[in-house]
């Protein structure tokens, strides 16, 4: 699992540039299907450019069913859980929610699973 921190939901076609490269460096594999939530970032104009670029199919799920996305959901609330245990725990700022989340994604993809 890759994480990024964004500022706002501008950037999110800079960081998706960025995670893919990496992760198919790291796979020696080729991007060629994403499928998203109908989250208006991922569906503008130059994300449409970038998939036609580079021949990525993108798949939608259905409006208001978070099931169809059910792994991805399950693992995310996972990560929020980490995060905010750790931050009560000890007593730290919100502020500091980037990196909670950052080090609860390092510690989960290097913990084992069952998979």
């Amino acid at each position: 699992m890759w994480v990024e921190m964004l500022k706002s939901k501008s950037e999110a076609l800079a960081y998706f540039k960025k995670i893919k490269a990496r992760a198919e460096t790291e796979c020696d594999l080729k991007l060629k299907a994403l499928r998203t939530d109908r989250g208006g970032e991922f569906n503008s104009t130059q994300f449409s450019v970038f998939y036609n670029e580079y021949g990525i199919k993108h798949y939608t799920t259905t409006p208001y069913t978070p099931q169809q996305n059910g792994v991805v959901e399950r693992r995310n609330q996972t990560v929020v859980e980490m995060a905010w245990c750790m931050m009560k725990s000890k007593g730290i700022p919100a502020c500091y929610w980037g990196e909670a989340v950052a080090i609860a994604v390092y510690v989960l993809n290097r913990s084992p699973t069952k998979a």
